[in-house]
């Protein structure tokens, strides 16, 4: 997905605290990119339900590579099909990994989240 994700099949996505031991795998030296860590639920070949730890983020309510690399995970595994739904706190994303090409495709909605603005006066003394 081009960066490091590690994903954990469980029963229960919400059984475990990912705040506490998200960010020990994040840094764990097995990873020395760092990575994303990702608790998986598979409901059916057809459905996932996932949690995910963004590295440098932290809990996050949806990750599209997370989805996509679950995606792939399962399929490579022979748990899920190649075209699933991944529900994850934020909404669902449908995935396929595509055979023909090995493509992974990712739909899905774009909420809004947040409005802000940047002001650059207030980091010019740290240049």
């Amino acid at each position: 997905m081009g960066n490091p994700h590690a994903v954990f099949w469980v029963d229960d996505v919400n059984a475990y605290d990912l705040e506490r031991f998200g960010p020990l795998l994040e840094n764990h030296p097995i990873f020395p990119e760092r990575a994303n860590i990702t608790l998986a639920h598979i409901v059916d070949r057809d459905h996932i339900t996932i949690r995910t730890w963004e590295r440098g983020a932290g809990l996050t309510r949806a990750c599209g590579s997370a989805a996509c690399a679950t995606a792939v995970a399962a399929a490579r595994l022979k748990r899920a099909n190649r075209i699933v739904e991944i529900t994850l706190p934020g909404g669902k994303l449908g995935i396929e990994w595509r055979e023909r090409d090995d493509h992974v495709l990712m739909t899905g909605t774009a909420d809004f989240e947040y409005e802000g603005r940047f002001d650059p006066a207030l980091f010019a003394s740290v240049a």
